[in-house]
């Protein structure tokens, strides 16, 4: 059985990449070795967020992996994956079709598996948005068996959008083993204290916490993710 985590988030922009990449970093540093995967990419057309690459850059850059193996799908418009292949006019027989994405799926398990690597696959947005048709973040995250990570913001209004997501991976059945608030600021505002302490209550989940981190090196990466129990998590 293959050891990893699924990383997914309540929303876009809300630290699925960092989380992966300092698990990434933090595992490696461990000295294991890693695998990543992002099933799409979209918005290369953007210029990235600096001091960061892009997500497929940054997920290779701790797991000695080419970029275009971390994320075989990469697109310029900055939309959802399924709307992003369709004004990238591909085919239905291509990358779009359900069951290319699952036969993809397999074989990153299948290679995890041969390498004895740890896989750390990041979602693309949250749970319910498409990849192709009929086929969403949460069937994928289902066909690959791992256990799920919830990245989620630590302020104002993630109680809604964190239990939500929490419901909507148990009801397909996944195993939800933590929320994790990111970016965790070193003097937590009252709210936020309260956020995670209602999210644990109300969602019965553990919850964790990662800290702002400055820029890329792989280093500063392992050592953030160094703080979250990831060997716990593992199993």
């Amino acid at each position: 059985m293959t050891s990893g985590l699924f990383v997914t988030g309540t929303d876009t922009g809300v630290g699925k990449t960092i989380l992966s990449a300092a698990l990434l970093a933090a595992i490696a540093a461990a000295g294991r070795r890693v695998h990543a995967y992002k099933p799409a990419v979209t918005g290369l057309d953007e210029p990235p967020e600096q001091p960061w690459p892009r997500d497929h850059e940054l997920l290779a850059s701790v797991s000695a992996m080419d970029p275009e193996q971390v994320a075989p799908r990469r697109y310029g418009p900055a939309v959802s994956p399924h709307l992003a292949a369709e004004l990238a006019s591909e085919r239905p027989g291509e990358h779009r079709k359900r069951e290319t994405i699952l036969a993809e799926t397999q074989r990153v398990l299948e290679r995890a598996d041969f390498e004895q690597a740890t896989l750390i696959v990041e979602g693309v947005g949250g749970l319910l948005v498409p990849l192709a048709e009929n086929l969403d973040v949460r069937e994928l995250a289902a066909a690959l068996g791992l256990p799920v990570l919830i990245a989620a913001r630590p302020g104002l209004g993630t109680i809604n959008h964190t239990l939500l997501s929490v419901e909507a991976a148990r009801a397909a059945g996944l195993e939800v083993r933590a929320v994790v608030l990111t970016p965790w600021a070193q003097t937590p505002t009252t709210i936020e204290c309260s956020n995670r302490e209602t999210i644990a209550r109300l969602g019965e989940v553990e919850t964790a916490a990662l800290e702002r981190i400055s820029g890329p090196s792989p280093a500063e990466l392992a050592r953030a993710g160094a703080t979250l129990p990831w060997q716990r998590w593992l199993g």
